[in-house]
């Protein structure tokens, strides 16, 4: 699938999103009613427990019980196709870490979270999608002289423990001084305090960050991107079923328009256009 990257910073993107999801529910986790499966379970139960990010602005974000993104309308939208209302979904808050064995223990039923498709996640869970296309990146001072990954020897760049674009960090451009904390929003802090010249991860995500309102004018993301990243839905590895499922509600919101209102609502804002989904290359969810 080709979806369109983002190549500028999302200047003109809002906090303030127009549509809300409010988090609610218990904590008992995501299976009951003994049904198998995201399809039986949301036939049986009418309820959905999913788990976003809450620190991602215009991806996913949580300001007090309020879930706000482009992540939170795709889950909206895949509720809606399995039948499940607004009011029956439970928004559970989930990090890079925890999302394999969320799915795997039950805690949710499904996992939109910026999270990338890859052979190693594959051994573990299973993927729907990918619904959107990003590429690792970096998110600079507006007057920084770095112009891409090659521009990185000696500069002191920060990136979240463990995460994939850490990884090619040390592995692809180890003149780098690589800095690493346990959130994004810590090195965008880092980043406008002085004390690292760049973060890097998705594009997308490193836009919704230099669209906050507190670092309006201050950051820009260089816009080339060197790597591909994927989104997929996660689900439970043996759930064939419920993937194929996912991808059909997918291909239907290409089709009627729900997929761009998605965007639009959120990302949108920034003014960048709608990407396109190329439902042709959605997973064989095997």
């Amino acid at each position: 699938m080709r979806i369109t990257r983002l190549a500028a910073t999302f200047g003109a993107l809002t906090m303030a999103l127009a549509v809300a999801a409010c988090g609610g529910g218990d904590e008992s986790g995501s299976s009951g009613g003994g049904a198998s499966g995201i399809v039986g379970k949301a036939s049986s139960d009418k309820k959905l427990v999913i788990g976003v990010k809450a620190d991602q602005p215009g991806l996913g974000l949580q300001t007090g019980s309020t879930y706000t993104g482009f992540d939170i309308e795709i889950g909206k939208i895949l509720a809606k196709g399995l039948g499940v209302e607004e009011s029956g979904i439970e928004w559970k808050t989930t990090v890079s870490a925890n999302r394999e064995p969320y799915i795997q223990q039950g805690q949710v039923d499904l996992v939109v979270a910026t999270y990338t498709i890859n052979d190693e996640r594959k051994k573990v869970v299973n993927f729907g999608g990918p619904y959107y296309v990003a590429g690792q990146d970096l998110l600079v001072p507006v007057d920084s002289t770095i112009t891409g990954p090659e521009a990185l020897a000696g500069k002191k760049v920060c990136s979240v423990s463990g995460s994939t674009p850490a990884k090619r960090i040390q592995t692809d451009y180890s003149d780098a001084q690589l800095q690493q904390f346990d959130s994004y929003s810590k090195c965008v802090t880092a980043l406008a305090g002085g004390q690292v010249d760049a973060v890097t991860t998705d594009d997308i995500i490193l836009a919704g960050y230099a669209a906050q309102e507190q670092y309006a004018g201050k950051f820009k993301v260089v816009g080339k991107p060197f790597s591909e990243e994927p989104y997929g839905i996660g689900l439970k590895k043996d759930d064939s079923e419920g993937c194929k499922k996912i991808n059909e509600i997918l291909t239907a919101a290409a089709a009627d328009g729900s997929y761009k209102a998605a965007w639009d609502n959120t990302l949108g804002k920034s003014g960048t256009p709608a990407p396109e989904l190329d439902t042709a290359k959605l997973t064989n969810c095997s």
